[in-house]
């Protein structure tokens, strides 16, 4: 087992890692709209879905992985009516890799960030 860190992705805000490496294989903590110097993005859903996307995306190349070796996301949403603009978003981030994907509503997140993703790849 490996505990992943990158400086090019928030730090953890609690007693947890980005990532894990087991084998071959990269399981990510949830990912909020934190910079990589750790100040939250108070954009709307859009800029801060990005900035979801770009941290998962560093903490996946610190692994050895890439967006496209994901098998397995969780999307967390304050806000289910922000569902088709992610999809957009999500869609650009991964091209024509399509993860399996589960969408849920939350009542809150950490820093009430409207979107938190986590992802299993492989690497």
């Amino acid at each position: 087992m490996q505990y992943i860190h990158t400086d090019n992705a928030p730090a953890a805000i609690g007693p947890y890692s980005q990532a894990i490496k087991v084998g071959d294989m990269v399981f990510t903590s949830g990912q909020i709209a934190l910079t990589p110097n750790g100040e939250f993005l108070e954009g709307g859903v859009e800029a801060q879905a990005r900035q979801v996307l770009k941290n998962l995306s560093e903490v996946l190349k610190e692994a050895g992985s890439s967006m496209d070796k994901v098998i397995k996301t969780t999307i967390f949403l304050a806000d289910m009516d922000d569902f088709a603009v992610i999809n957009e978003i999500y869609a650009e981030a991964f091209g024509d890799h399509k993860p399996a994907r589960s969408t849920v509503a939350v009542k809150t997140l950490p820093k009430k960030a409207l979107i938190e993703i986590e992802a299993v790849a492989l690497t």
